[in-house]
């Protein structure tokens, strides 16, 4: 049996290729929508790397991320528990994935412009917020590498809502940090 999501609103970052992520989500929720081009030499190649990376949780690794061994690959109901810190002083914050994509390819393996690969999951008991992230990997039309998040979440309950500028600051931080690991995996160094 699986655990409840901590929060109702779920499902709104599932948004194929074109839908824009800049309208239509759930209120009273804080919004976070990142929008980063990505410049490597062979957009194609760069969008398999990072669609593979965000899907492995390697985006998370290279954000500082401490995510436990052996966890699968993004996929619907995959349970992640991503930490900071350091053996028993890491402080776990669990999510289940509640949609996947997948890049697409051709016959010969490259990716077909016009779409978006990527996964979004929603809170678990014991996350310090209740909402939901999506990480995007998107190959547009025009052949153009662009990686997306959007999150919407509010604090877990009073004693973090009491200490909401620490959530927002760690939210941003780290959101800086996925920035920087997407264009590390999608150059592939």
């Amino acid at each position: 049996m699986s655990r409840e999501l901590t929060y109702s609103e779920s499902g709104y970052t599932r948004r194929p290729y074109p839908r824009p992520l800049t309208d239509r989500w759930p209120e009273g929720y804080r919004l976070v929508l990142r929008r980063e081009s990505l410049d490597v030499p062979d957009p194609a190649a760069g969008y398999l790397r990072l669609a593979n990376g965000i899907l492995n949780w390697d985006l998370h690794r290279k954000a500082g991320l401490w995510v436990v061994p052996g966890t699968p690959r993004a996929a619907p109901g995959v349970e992640v528990a991503s930490g900071i810190g350091v053996g028993p002083l890491r402080y776990y914050a669990p999510c289940r994935v509640l949609w996947a994509e997948e890049p697409a390819v051709d016959d010969d393996g490259m990716p077909v412009p016009g779409q978006r690969a990527g996964f979004g999951y929603g809170t678990l008991r014991g996350h310090p917020e209740r909402g939901e992230e999506g990480f995007y990997a998107e190959l547009d039309g025009d052949g153009k590498l662009i990686f997306r998040i959007a999150a919407y979440s509010r604090p877990a309950n009073r004693v973090m809502a009491a200490g909401d500028f620490a959530n927002r600051g760690a939210q941003a931080f780290f959101t800086r940090r996925y920035l920087a690991a997407a264009s590390v995996l999608a150059a592939g160094s």
